[in-house]
């Protein structure tokens, strides 16, 4: 079991050293991101003649170049991550003489299942991109030469002892990508119609599923779903497994320990496919995005969720949450009767982050060190904390975890501080092949084409075939 999410809580609850070597001279950068090529800034016409030149006034401006970058926070809902990356910008291109950044938005899995794959097959990826961990991905682009090594980078800038976990991103003992930080995945629910109904946060298993079928059974959908991308409902029957056939499995499912095909994991299939039959799912889920999974819940047409803490911003921000706003709790998945192993364990991952060419000049070294001493700040991290919800990726002190108030953030927290350790999703552990043909057949059980049974045995015969390989 890799270092668990409990652990990395604690460390930073009760971290006291405040971060100072990694800080380098952000504070005398006073950019906001407003323009896109700060270091041009501040010059203009006088009528003061130029100087005569002489031997100390004869340095040459710096010669121009753009570094690309490639970032997946698009949209209303990662506008204040977006904001964040932008001041990032702003003040490594202040640092860097002649640098200016080019940015991308593209959207997530757009990036990382058919853009990224084909940039690092052909070796022309952006020189900073949006990275997902584990053996799909960054681990693979690493041991095939496409990523920088950044042992030796964070380093240099004092970062080495600072991130809490690094597992996902880590080959041969190498770093090749950073995360930008930490989430879980649980369920979000209105307290409002909650209480309209005289339902109470879920504790148990019973209590969720009479949750899920008394709101079915006033005209409320159960459970808001956006199955459009296969990503979304898998999320949910990631925890599934983890509670059914404990939270060794996942891992277990890559090493062989367990297979797709046990009882266990089968009984987490069984379930997401009797709660469709039910109908406690958002009707018509296969041909709904997840913004508009988002949409059906904040507009009170469904009383609950399954998403990640990074969801967390939406209910405070009165622009994105409405009539919702600070009326929205959060429960991670209760206990299943007769779920194997410690069943207060949650999902949790380090697995978001960036990755970073490994074809650089000499220049783009220069500016992607300075971006990530500059993104990977107490400053930066401290602030996804408290205006996005994202939970830091560096040990923080204690007085910058104090300024946390978001009441769901601080739920967030407390429930990884409570729990047994954490497990991971089996995207960022099994091989490409196989969660591709995850994705595949989760819309093929929903859409009531595969059963549970036939799910875990086409599963297992990816699995047995990507390990043959």
């Amino acid at each position: 079991m890799k270092k668990t999410l409990m652990t990395v809580v604690m460390l930073v609850l009760v971290l006291t050293t405040v971060l100072t070597a990694c800080s380098g001279n952000n504070g005398s950068n006073g950019n906001n991101g407003n323009n896109g090529n700060s270091a041009t800034e501040g010059t203009n016409s006088t009528s003061t003649p130029s100087p005569t030149p002489t031997a100390e006034n004869t340095e040459q401006p710096a010669e121009p170049f753009s570094v690309s970058l490639r970032h997946i926070q698009i949209g209303e809902a990662q506008k204040f991550r977006k904001a964040i990356l932008d001041d990032v910008v702003a003040m490594t291109e202040a640092e860097v003489p002649g640098l200016t950044f080019e940015l991308e938005g593209v959207e997530d899995s757009v990036n990382r299942f058919t853009k990224l794959p084909a940039e690092m097959a052909a070796g022309n990826p952006p020189k900073i991109f949006d990275l997902f961990g584990g053996e799909g991905d960054a681990l693979k682009y690493g041991a095939a030469g496409r990523l920088l090594d950044l042992t030796p980078i964070i380093e240099e800038l004092g970062l080495s002892d600072k991130f809490l976990n690094l597992d996902q991103f880590i080959l041969d003992g190498k770093v090749y990508g950073l995360p930008i930080g930490g989430n879980t995945e649980g369920f979000y629910y209105n307290e409002e119609l909650f209480a309209s109904l005289g339902l109470t946060e879920p504790k148990t298993w019973d209590e969720l599923e009479h949750a899920a079928q008394t709101l079915t059974d006033n005209g409320y959908t159960a459970f808001a779903m956006g199955s459009k991308g296969a990503w979304v409902p898998l999320m949910l029957v990631n925890t599934l497994i983890g509670r059914y056939a404990g939270p060794d499995s996942i891992a277990g499912l890559a090493s062989g320990d367990a297979t797709w095909n046990s009882p266990e994991v089968v009984a987490a299939f069984e379930k997401y496919g009797e709660w469709v039959e039910k109908g406690y799912f958002t009707k018509g889920e296969l041909g709904f995005e997840y913004a508009d999974m988002l949409n059906e819940f904040v507009t009170g047409k469904a009383g609950m969720m399954f998403d990640g803490s990074w969801r967390s911003s939406v209910f405070s921000d009165e622009a994105q949450a409405g009539a919702l706003t600070n009326k929205v709790g959060f429960f991670t998945m209760p206990a299943v009767d007769g779920g194997i192993g410690d069943q207060t364990f949650v999902n949790g991952n380090y697995s978001n982050g960036y990755g970073f060419s490994s074809d650089l000049t000499e220049q783009e070294l220069v500016a992607i060190k300075a971006f990530i001493k500059n993104l990977y700040s107490e400053e930066m991290q401290l602030r996804g904390l408290l205006e996005d919800g994202i939970l830091p990726s560096i040990k923080l002190s204690s007085d910058a975890m104090n300024q946390v108030e978001d009441k769901i953030v601080k739920k967030v927290i407390t429930i990884m501080s409570e729990s047994g350790g954490a497990f991971s999703h089996f995207d960022s552990t099994v091989p490409s092949s196989v969660y591709k043909e995850s994705e595949d057949l989760i819309l093929k059980l929903i859409a009531g084409r595969e059963t549970p049974q036939s799910v875990g045995d086409k599963m297992q015969a990816v699995q047995d075939k990507a390990s043959e390989e």
